[in-house]
């Protein structure tokens, strides 16, 4: 399998387009012959990374990078970052405001989620400039 790499634009509030970059992810895993299961997987913690700039951060990018041996995916975004990463990594804990959970988002499992689906996951956070959210999903010999 070759590698390849590439780059979403994520814009904050942009719920139409919620879920575009991470859908497109899906049909690239797809079309390179990766197995459903994995790419279950990715698109799971994809989206929810992909929500979680959406929500909360003005702009960010989804960068995605794919080898033989793993699909690597970083998200960074320009919102007001996380004070408390431990605390945001417990099921339910959010900071969404109500309109956000009218629409069916911001039930605290984003992060989680990410934890669940992935092999590793790496939170970085600045309050008032950012957080960038790195996670890998192996690939194990011939898939």
């Amino acid at each position: 399998m070759p590698s390849s790499e590439g780059v979403f634009f994520l814009t904050g509030k942009d719920f139409k387009n919620a879920g575009a970059a991470s859908s497109s992810l899906k049909g690239i895993l797809e079309g390179m012959g990766i197995p459903a299961a994995t790419i279950r997987r990715v698109a799971i913690a994809a989206f929810e990374a992909e929500m979680n700039t959406i929500i909360y951060a003005v702009a960010g990018i989804m960068n995605y990078f794919i080898t033989p041996e793993m699909i690597k995916i970083r998200i960074q975004d320009m919102g007001p970052g996380i004070p408390d990463i431990d605390q945001a990594m417990k099921e339910g804990y959010s900071t969404a405001p109500d309109y956000i959970r009218e629409m069916g988002f911001g039930s605290g499992m984003g992060l989680p989620n990410i934890k669940r689906n992935a092999d590793s996951l790496t939170v970085n956070s600045i309050v008032g400039e950012g957080t960038t959210v790195e996670f890998f999903i192996n690939l194990t010999p011939g898939d």
